[in-house]
């Protein structure tokens, strides 16, 4: 079962805004290769931080309003958010340890 949930411009304001804890957003589509390399590293980090850090992920394609909302041009992006608010902004695939290391800078920041 995928821990990563998929939201939508419906849904992103009370998964993530109103999320109790931090929320890393991966903002793909699925004809992107880069979104795939990505796609398994965040399955697996899901797990690794459950119950403290919520990973969810939205299709760009689908969802116009909130890739225009936070001005999302290239995908894979990968946003955190903390209290509602925008904190990190990571543009292209990356190692999952780079990627571990931004969710640890969020954690010890709230």
């Amino acid at each position: 079962m995928s821990s990563v949930t998929a939201v939508t411009d419906d849904t992103f304001a009370a998964e993530v805004l109103g999320s109790d804890i931090p929320v890393v957003v991966d903002f793909w589509a699925p004809w992107c290769g880069p979104c795939r390399m990505v796609a398994p590293v965040l399955e697996e980090l899901s797990k690794t931080y459950d119950g403290r850090v919520k990973i969810v992920k939205i299709n760009s394609d689908e969802n116009p309003r909130v890739v225009g909302d936070y001005g999302i041009v290239s995908i894979p992006t990968l946003n955190f958010y903390a209290g509602g608010e925008l904190v990190q902004s990571v543009i292209g695939a990356r190692p999952k340890a780079s990627i571990t290391e931004q969710i640890e800078g969020v954690l010890a920041t709230v």
